[in-house]
């Protein structure tokens, strides 16, 4: 209900956790302010108070029609004014903020479908929604957001070349044929040419291996996607492949967060500390060969006691210091998936409301929301993410090959 009700999610944790009265005073609370809202909001389109007379009132009262809505607060009721001409109905209760929308329709889903989890079934309780939902109520909202998701996945992309490209995964819970699977959820942000980012896409696959990353990429290569020299990920086998034959001509760099978790995962745990420290010298240094000599050297010095993280290091290489062929200034912008990693844990706090999801539509349909909004905020922040300038740089230089050219098939 616009800015004037609280986040869904928020207040659904909130409330899972307080007695009933509290809710209940909540509700009392909301009812009476949404009244107000109402009433003020009625006075305007009609240019006139409540038993003013006056040469701009447009029409006359003729008293209330009662409406139940539900709220995260609550199933509250309120008096929606009749006219004696004409109609109205308060722009005040059209649907949430599209996020908020987006996870009540998935709840929504899971409960009239018989398919929600026991936290699904508390939660439409907390909210005092199990009164009565009607299914076509979510079914409108579904289509709505539907609709605002369809045109972020789909909408062009050469409007700008995008010289670096972010691209992470994470893993939710779905129901599909009457089990429980695991879905991987891929994103992919980028760098415009004058320095703001923008999502690219989404979408929601059985596994991170190759023909699905191929696929998610020539996806955004068909929509016009262009001009990109980097491309930031954790690096799976799959999407080094897929990366080969999309984007051509462009470097991968290894996200060191993820990065320095597997080479830990091979050392010692009384060793980690030390190399932890020995490895994080490596992206101190000021340039290519001063930071490729380091790296060389802390494999060297890694051999003695441990070989398998000196030999993941070393095979590393050229991956993760591919940074440092782009102007310094940029490094710690994309040495990593940080940027994007951030978005997936404002994702996962959403998520885990749901905890298992009655199918992948609604899976798109929670996290297209929170993509439409967050790309909305990243065009439409002041502080360019990185300056134009330098960025406008890289546009004008011909990029060099990182990989032989493959067709793609």
């Amino acid at each position: 209900m616009a800015a004037n009700e609280f986040a869904l999610s928020d207040l659904a944790a909130r409330l899972l956790g307080t007695d009933a009265t509290l809710a209940t005073s909540l509700r009392d609370i909301l009812t009476a302010a949404l009244q107000e809202l109402i009433e003020a909001e009625l006075s305007s389109t009609i240019r006139a108070e409540h038993g003013e007379r006056s040469p701009e009132r447009v029409t006359q009262r003729n008293g209330h029609r009662p409406k139940l809505i539900s709220t995260p607060a609550g199933d509250v009721e309120v008096g929606i004014p009749k006219l004696r001409q004409g109609s109205f109905f308060p722009e005040l209760l059209e649907p949430r903020r599209r996020i908020d929308r987006a996870l009540w329709a998935v709840i929504m889903t899971a409960y009239i479908t018989g398919t929600s989890t026991r936290k699904v079934d508390d939660l439409v309780k907390a909210l005092g929604c199990d009164s009565g939902i009607s299914k076509s109520s979510v079914s409108r909202i579904c289509a709505q957001i539907d609709a605002d998701v369809a045109v972020l996945r789909t909408r062009r992309l050469d409007h700008q070349p995008f010289v670096y490209v972010w691209l992470d995964a994470t893993y939710v819970h779905v129901r599909e044929n009457r089990q429980v699977v695991s879905k991987a959820i891929v994103i992919a942000t980028g760098l415009r040419a004058d320095g703001h980012r923008e999502v690219l896409g989404l979408d929601v696959g059985d596994s991170e291996n190759e023909p699905f990353w191929k696929e998610f990429l020539g996806g955004l290569v068909d929509r016009g996607l262009g001009g990109v020299r980097l491309v930031i990920s954790h690096a799976p086998a799959g999407l080094i492949k897929a990366i080969r034959r999309c984007f051509q001509g462009a470097s991968l760099q290894r996200c060191r967060v993820h990065a320095m978790r597997n080479l830990l995962a091979a050392a010692n745990h009384r060793h980690r500390q030390v190399i932890a420290a020995l490895i994080r010298t490596i992206f101190v240094q000021p340039d290519t060969p001063t930071a490729t000599a380091q790296l060389r050297a802390v494999v060297d010095q890694l051999r003695p006691y441990a070989p398998g993280v000196a030999d993941r290091l070393e095979k590393m290489e050229t991956d993760l210091l591919a940074h440092t062929g782009f102007p310094t200034a940029h490094w710690s912008k994309i040495w990593s998936n940080n940027p994007i990693e951030r978005l997936n844990r404002e994702l996962k706090r959403r998520t885990d409301v749901v905890g298992i999801f009655p199918d992948k539509a609604s899976v798109i349909r929670l996290v297209g929301a929170l993509l439409v909004e967050t790309n909305d905020e990243m065009i439409a922040a002041e502080r360019r993410y990185i300056a134009a300038a330098s960025v406008a740089d890289l546009t004008e230089q011909p990029s060099e090959l990182a990989w032989p050219a493959a067709p793609r098939t």
